[in-house]
């Protein structure tokens, strides 16, 4: 039988902004990722979780490992 595996991360990195409000280090957060200056690396995996579809569509639960 083949199985379908799916395998979510979570990755987090901090980065500092100087901004007049929290509105405006958003926008200039969001920006800068988009134009790829703030990159998350690989390693910086904080969660990571798996589930299995089987050849009949059933999932499983989502499993942390």
């Amino acid at each position: 039988m083949k199985y379908t595996i799916t395998i979510e991360e979570t990755v987090a990195k901090d980065f500092e902004i100087e901004a007049n409000s929290a509105d405006e280090a958003y926008e200039t957060a969001e920006q800068k990722y988009k134009d790829g200056e703030f990159v998350l690396d690989p390693g910086d995996c904080q969660f990571k979780q798996i589930a299995i579809t089987n050849p009949s569509s059933e999932s499983t639960e989502w499993r942390e490992f």
